[in-house]
């Protein structure tokens, strides 16, 4: 690669949008080689960012953190991972390893000059930032539309002839309760990630967008991409190895295995190192990352995740992932949103409280108990199901883990 290529730009055929706000192009040399960006404001936050491309500074977008400690040299920028167990943790990496894969999606997705990519969530979670740095990179127009209410979103969608999309399944969900238009035809390719997407979530936006492609990928802020889904890819599957990806299975010891273990990826799209906090369960061996996602891989390669080591619990001797009752409640209900929580038991260890968006319906908590015990047994079940109005989330569009929990300790 040339120096150019190691670097963002802000391709001179791209235009940049907050909400349907034109940004300008405003060439001000900054005052350091590292530019930290306060995201709280989307068109300040998209403006200081074209001034960083195209001086050719590094930079971070940031909420609720304090940037003083953060730098980074001119070929590297730092994200923020989503924070769903914890405080938001800054990730360094070289800006060629998000280009690498800008490449990689024009060639797989067919990227034309007409395309044009919008995104639905905060600037500083690294699924957003990495949609709008793709389109100017490539030169399509980009739109950031985390300002705009959820109810208007799509009408800019359709207005703007958008037809791109990068969102979480939360964002999805979103779009599609808010939308009173006829559809969003335009809408030819939708790329989710940052968590499962559910079945009826899929299907509402298959129905509003009925030209899309959905396609579900799988990675972590210190990865980017690892899995792809495609139309083979089995249910429950978070697909297969993404392009110059390749995973592994291994067990504590450290060695490959095909039952379940640490999910362990060799690509070249791996953050540096952190630049603020540590994950404990994020190690590097033989050139191959786990940032502690536990999970197995059929004889095909396709990846099926269960959940992170951090979330694991242990009740009456069984390792229990919540995240795979989560898919399961919501696979098997009218369920949008759920999260399954631990509170200690003084005879098993612990039990575990399920939290179901919503109005209280027993009729539906005592449906959720049922297949869950069906399914896992009764010692695995729920044994506390609650109701919350509009879950906590993270700038990430994921569950707020740690808010939801001190929420669910006042209501026992």
């Amino acid at each position: 690669m040339t120096d150019n290529q190691q670097r963002f730009r802000w391709h001179p055929d791209a235009q940049l949008f907050a909400g349907a706000l034109p940004v300008p192009r405003i060439d001000v040399r900054p005052a350091s080689r590292f530019c930290a960006i306060d995201a709280i404001t989307t068109a300040d936050a998209l403006t200081a960012l074209g001034a960083a491309l195209q001086s050719g500074s590094g930079f971070c977008l940031y909420e609720g953190i304090d940037p003083s400690g953060l730098s980074s040299e001119p070929d590297q920028f730092i994200t923020l991972s989503g924070g769903s167990s914890g405080q938001p943790k800054g990730i360094l990496r070289r800006q060629s390893s998000w280009i690498d894969s800008f490449d990689t999606n024009a060639r797989l997705f067919g990227y034309t000059a007409q395309d044009r990519i919008a995104v639905l969530g905060r600037l500083s979670h690294s699924l957003a930032l990495y949609g709008v740095l793709e389109s100017l990179h490539l030169g399509l127009d980009a739109f950031a539309l985390d300002a705009v209410p959820y109810r208007k979103q799509a009408a800019i969608l359709a207005a703007r002839d958008i037809s791109i999309l990068y969102a979480t399944p939360t964002q999805l969900r979103l779009l599609a309760l808010g939308t009173a238009t006829e559809g969003l035809p335009h809408l030819r390719l939708i790329l989710c990630g940052g968590g499962a997407l559910d079945d009826s979530t899929a299907q509402s936006i298959q129905s509003l967008c009925p030209n899309a492609e959905i396609r579900v990928f799988y990675g972590a802020a210190e990865t980017s991409f690892i899995t792809l889904s495609g139309p083979d890819t089995p249910h429950g599957s978070v697909g297969q190895a993404y392009p110059e990806v390749t995973i592994q299975i291994r067990d504590p010891d450290g060695q490959k295995t095909t039952q379940i273990g640490e999910v362990c990826v060799r690509s070249p799209y791996l953050f540096d190192r952190y630049a603020l906090g540590h994950a404990n369960d994020t190690r590097l061996h033989s050139g191959f990352l786990s940032v502690g996602e536990m999970g197995r891989l059929d004889d095909d390669g396709n990846l099926f995740l269960l959940g992170r080591k951090t979330r694991m619990v242990q009740i009456a001797d069984q390792t229990v992932f919540p995240e795979e009752i989560e898919a399961h409640v919501c696979a098997s209900t009218a369920v949008a949103a759920c999260a399954i929580l631990p509170r200690p038991d003084p005879v098993r260890g612990q039990r575990l409280s399920a939290v179901i968006e919503g109005p209280a319906d027993p009729d539906l908590a005592a449906q959720v108990q049922q297949i869950c015990r069906d399914r896992f047994g009764p010692l695995i079940a729920p044994k506390q199901i609650l109701f919350h109005p509009a879950l906590p989330l993270l700038a990430s569009g994921k569950i707020d883990l740690p808010q939801l929990a001190k929420w669910v300790e006042g209501q026992t």
